[in-house]
Order: C-alpha cells, then structure tokens, then sequence
C-alpha cells in the first residue's frame, strides 16, 4: 500500500493517472487504498482509463480548479494524463504481492 500511496501523492496538479497507471495489475486496490486510506491525498487526481470521473461533481470540480483539460464531463485523458516516460513501465513490479500473482 505504500508504493500506491506514494504513486498517488507523486500526481501533481493540473494532471491525472488512471488507476491502472498507478499499479497495472492491481487497479482495484487502488480504488480500496484511496476508499480506504486516512492520508491526506490528492484522490481527486485519479480516475477512470476512459477519462470518467469516478466520484462525481466534486471530483470534477476539484479537478476544473487545478486546471484539467476535460471533454464535457470527461477528462481529456490525451491531454491531462501524465505522459507515459512518467507513468509505472510495463513489467515493473506491482505493489500486490512485491509483484507476485497468488
């Protein structure tokens, strides 16, 4: 959990990732971390593949404030998701498991 954390905390403003940018293999316990969690994170930064803003008008407002390129009530994912030299590579180790399947 403290890889995702710190995945999440390293989004700066004005950007998103998905929740498979922050661990490819494991997007749901993303979802769980940041549901779950009592850290001050910027939650509002993470958000669907497709662009869709998981948790409403708030999320969406807050993401307006920071600037966030949108398409109606969309993320512009092309032009606000952080650029992929940026994002966990493919392969890389997951935070589930040390990067271990079950």
């Amino acid at each position: 959990m403290a890889v995702i954390i710190q995945r999440i905390r390293r989004i700066p403003p004005g950007s998103v990732r998905a929740y498979s940018d922050i661990d490819p293999e494991a997007p749901r316990l993303v979802g769980r971390v940041l549901a779950t969690t009592h850290q001050s994170l910027p939650w509002h930064r993470v958000i669907r593949a497709d662009g869709t803003i998981p948790k409403g008008r708030r999320q969406r407002d807050l993401l307006v404030q920071e600037s966030v390129p949108m398409r109606g009530n969309r993320v512009d994912i092309a032009r606000a998701r952080l650029p992929a030299s940026s994002r966990q590579p493919p392969g890389t180790k997951s935070a589930v498991n040390g990067g271990r399947r079950k």
